[in-house]
């Protein structure tokens, strides 16, 4: 199976959710609303989800497993020093 380039994955979820950040705070901007409409969808498309929320976090698993993020985070114990 084919997967999208994570660069481009990683760009276009940081613009996602820059506009999804503009548009909770002025969503009376119909310009503001369409651009993160078009970024949402764009987002479905490459990630192959039917809606923005499953695209974004599927676009963040993609980029940071859950395995790989909870490794980076686990702080040693006094024991384990």
């Amino acid at each position: 199976m084919l997967q999208p380039d994570k660069a481009r994955v990683a760009r276009l979820l940081n613009r996602y959710r820059a506009w999804e950040r503009m548009m909770l705070a002025d969503p009376s901007n119909l310009t503001v609303r369409r651009r993160f409409e078009d970024t949402a969808y764009t987002l479905c498309v490459l990630m192959g989800r039917r809606n923005a929320r499953e695209a974004a976090l599927a676009a963040e698993s993609y980029l940071w497993p859950p395995h790989r993020a909870q490794a980076q985070t686990q702080i040693p114990h006094e024991a384990d020093t």
